[in-house]
């Protein structure tokens, strides 16, 4: 599962790639809870074991696709 964050005032965006056996819900449930408040720090652990920690008051957005979602490369018509 991949997991975007968007940070406040940076155009770039933080890229955690959770392990495959991370339930879905429960990501979406304690990124809800670290977020609640706006203070704190948001914590994921990566599949590789890293932990990447945001702010709660800098996250701009949390997007979450599965690892297995079509990547596409170059343009096409859609």
């Amino acid at each position: 599962m991949d997991v975007r964050i968007g940070v406040t005032q940076t155009p770039k965006e933080i890229e955690v790639e959770l392990p495959s056996s991370a339930d879905r819900a429960q990501v979406v449930k304690d990124i809800e809870a670290s977020l609640a408040n706006g203070e704190g720090v948001l914590w994921l652990t990566d599949r590789r074991g890293r932990t990447v920690g945001v702010p709660s008051a800098k996250v701009a957005y949390v997007e979450i696709g599965s690892s297995n979602d079509e990547r596409r490369v170059g343009f096409g018509v859609g």
